[in-house]
């Protein structure tokens, strides 16, 4: 089995068997605005309408309706996103948190939150630090060139220079606890020197069909057992 990723870059490289595409209910319109984002959508076999969890009803009925006239043959998986966090989440509450998200996602995404803002919210933390007061040379850029990222951290890290940037805002800061949204844990490129914890989304499948569902139906993999 060949698993190829493009992420929201790239269309397959190869044919595949299965084309699954995801869907961000929290930015609808986006799976048509942009390439090869539209690209993808039209070519899927299968969408993800991810994260009906925190989306809005209107949100999901948008990217339901663009899946249904621009990919009509596409089989619809519903899921959630529960996120995790490391530890004990009771080390939140009250805690003065600085909230690091995945940077893409939140410039050109236009993202205004990721799960460690959920956590810290959810879990109750006394505020979110604003770092923008502590921004240092690439990071104090992007926050002039995306003025509407708002109080959270983008992790901008595509080369050692913004990674150290990002590690010294992060120092400068007066937050009690980082919390790492970042699909890989920044403690594995920078040193921080604060308390931190990392927080991961869970993919969570809602009803039917499911993608083991789908790639049953392909012959990809084994019919699910019944339960």
């Amino acid at each position: 089995m060949i698993l190829w990723d493009g992420g929201n870059n790239d269309t397959p490289f190869i044919e595949p068997d299965v084309h699954i595409v995801v869907v961000d209910p929290h930015r609808p319109g986006h799976e048509l605005r942009y390439h090869p984002g539209e690209t993808n959508l039209r070519m899927a076999d299968v969408c993800v309408v991810n994260k009906v969890d925190s989306a809005s009803q209107e949100g999901v009925d948008a990217v339901l309706a663009s899946i249904h006239e621009h990919a009509p043959g596409a089989k619809i998986v519903l899921a959630a996103s529960p996120f995790l966090v490391e530890g004990d989440a009771v080390e939140i509450a009250g805690k003065r948190v600085l909230a690091v998200e995945d940077g893409p996602t939140l410039t050109h995404g236009e993202m205004t939150f990721g799960a460690a803002v959920l956590a810290a919210k959810q879990h109750g933390a006394a505020e979110l630090v604003d770092p923008r007061p502590f921004a240092v040379g690439t990071i104090a850029q992007t926050f002039e060139d995306y003025p509407d990222v708002g109080t959270l951290l983008p992790a901008m890290g595509y080369g050692r220079k913004q990674m150290e940037d990002l590690r010294e805002t992060i120092a400068r800061s007066d937050a009690d606890l980082v919390l790492i949204g970042t699909p890989i844990d920044l403690r594995r490129l920078i040193e921080l020197d604060k308390p931190a914890m990392r927080v991961t989304y869970k993919l969570q499948e809602l009803g039917e069909p499911t993608l083991a569902d789908v790639l049953a139906e392909k012959g990809l993999i084994p019919q699910p057992a019944a339960v």
